[in-house]
């Protein structure tokens, strides 16, 4: 089992920065080989925005956040971050960090070349212009 918990959400202006965390606590067999970020807004779809390779560091981005959010992964304390800059009224949303799914688990949400089955409960993340 793995269980994700987000932190860093909040409110800022357009323009400013905040940075998202997520603790991956897991009981499973398999090791984490990839981790991510998506995003959704009332009434829309979940979109990914950002996934990392927790091996080599490969990173991923949706083209609406590349150059403005960096992903990275910390083994030592199984945290991954999102750091967001020049943020815009248009990134408000509610943001979910991801785990992959593991083998012998039910088909989970492709994106960015990893498959995840496990999420956190959400970061709340308001810009005001």
């Amino acid at each position: 089992q793995v269980q994700l918990a987000e932190s860093g959400g909040g409110s800022v202006q357009a323009g400013g920065s905040l940075r998202l965390s997520c603790v991956e606590s897991r009981t499973s067999i398999y090791e984490t080989e990839c981790m991510g970020w998506f995003r959704q807004t009332p009434g829309q779809e979940r979109e990914g925005i950002a996934t990392i390779r927790t091996e080599d560091g490969n990173t991923y981005y949706a083209d609406s956040v590349r150059g403005r959010f960096t992903v990275s992964h910390d083994r030592a304390k199984d945290t991954v971050y999102l750091q967001m800059n020049d943020l815009k009224a248009e990134d408000t949303a509610l943001y979910y960090c991801a785990s992959d799914r593991r083998p012998g688990e039910p088909p989970g949400t492709r994106w960015g070349e990893c498959t995840f089955g496990y999420w956190g409960q959400g970061a709340q993340v308001t810009v005001s212009s």
